[in-house]
């Protein structure tokens, strides 16, 4: 396990796809919490959530490995490949659904 991201070139500037998952907005599905993929924007399901699209998300497209919390005032990062979770000084405060 890695101690610094090593892939914060691979951030981007984002839209959210959806104010939901996009993949339970879909199937008619539930979710926990939200996840906002920094490469493209996927808003997916966190680990909690019955069908953890945000990891699928990941395993689908692994050249998308950091997301960020898309849940009001939480500013946590997190990089699937080097498996660290991190915030960024001075990113702008975290989008969210609500």
């Amino acid at each position: 396990m890695s101690t610094a991201c090593s892939h914060l070139d691979t951030v981007r500037e984002v839209t959210p796809s959806a104010d939901g998952c996009e993949d339970c907005l879909t199937t008619g599905d539930r979710w926990v919490h939200l996840r906002l993929c920094m490469a493209c924007g996927h808003v997916g399901c966190c680990d909690s959530s019955p069908n953890r699209h945000a990891t699928a998300h990941w395993h689908a497209h692994t050249d998308h490995p950091i997301i960020r919390s898309f849940e009001p005032g939480e500013d946590w990062w997190w990089c699937y490949a080097d498996e660290l979770g991190f915030e960024v000084e001075g990113a702008a405060p975290a989008p969210s659904h609500s």
